[in-house]
């Protein structure tokens, strides 16, 4: 039976995901963890998160699971959602500049405060809500089965800014584009929250679940 890894590192609504995850696959077994061995002995790896980028990497660091994060990155599919995402980049902007995994190269950057839409309204930050993703490489498996510019939910502040542009999987518009999911060999990392987005949400989990990582 394939095993999915979601890693606990005190940061993130992990029983969401697992519920989700479960929902999505259940013929997978879901485990909850902050054990290196059985991060390093499950399939694949989901790596989510919520809050301040300095707590997530102060946590990661005291428990060694930066090394075995950057190690999954190398060898097994692994998920990164959110802060998750944001943290296997180089440096965040967040809390005075954070050096982060720096799994995939690049920055995360604040949204700028002044942001206006098309009418001259300002934007709300934290970017909260429903909006759309649009898909870069339509034919990556984690999109299988999700239509162009369906819409996911976000909570975030911050977003991520990679340095080589064939990283980014997907764009959503704030009120310009930035990347809202990410890609590398068997790194796939989204800005949204899928275990809060219905449908579209359990079918990229459910993508997950089933990716080699190729």
């Amino acid at each position: 039976m394939s095993s999915v890894a979601v890693i606990d590192y005190g940061m993130g609504n992990l029983h969401s995901i697992a519920k989700a995850l479960q929902h999505a696959a259940p013929d997978v077994t879901v485990h909850i963890t902050a054990n290196v061995n059985e991060v390093l002995r499950a399939d694949r790896v989901v790596f989510p998160g919520v809050g301040a980028i300095r707590d997530c990497m102060y946590a990661l660091k005291q428990t060694g699971l930066d090394e075995v994060i950057q190690e999954v990155a190398q060898t097994k599919p692994l998920l990164g959602i959110c802060l998750g995402m944001q943290a296997l980049l180089g440096h965040s902007a967040e809390n005075d500049d954070t050096d982060c995994l720096n799994v995939i190269t690049g920055n995360v950057m604040h949204f700028a405060d002044d942001l206006q839409d098309s009418e001259g309204n300002l934007l709300k930050i934290p970017h909260m809500g429903w909006n759309q993703v649009h898909q870069q490489n339509t034919h990556h498996p984690l999109w299988e089965n999700i239509p162009q510019d369906a819409r996911f939910y976000f909570v975030h502040s911050y977003f991520a800014q990679p340095s080589n542009a064939d990283a980014v999987a997907a764009t959503t518009n704030y009120p310009t584009p930035f990347a809202s999911a990410l890609l590398k060999d068997n790194v796939f990392a989204v800005q949204f929250h899928p275990e809060k987005s219905q449908a579209a949400g359990l079918q990229l989990l459910n993508n997950f679940i089933r990716w080699n990582g190729n």
